[in-house]
């Protein structure tokens, strides 16, 4: 691999698999950090991994949304409790 990627060492190779693997780290985090385009990222990843774990990791990211920075930052998906305070320290209030 790093004959493809000259200024890439063994280290950073590792760490844009491990990137790539993680569910929440998008693509363009790994173009800011490294340079490296999604297709390039894919190269490698089919490069450096056994085929059926390539085939895992694509299966599991095609269509990702979370791994694209398309998203606009002001939608938050993640579940709240109706319980929950909205101002104070995430405790729930008593009831009364």
């Amino acid at each position: 691999m790093p004959e493809h990627n000259p200024g890439l060492t063994p280290q950073d190779i590792d760490r844009i698999i491990e990137m790539a693997w993680e569910d929440r780290t998008p693509f363009e985090a790994i173009l800011a950090q490294f340079g490296l385009r999604e297709q390039e990222v894919i190269a490698l990843m089919r490069k450096g991994m056994k085929p059926s774990s390539f085939k895992m990791w694509r299966k599991r990211v095609q269509g990702r949304a979370t791994k694209h920075q398309q998203l606009p930052a002001n939608t938050d998906h993640r579940f709240k409790s109706s319980m929950q305070r909205q101002t104070s320290n995430n405790k729930i209030s008593k009831r009364i």
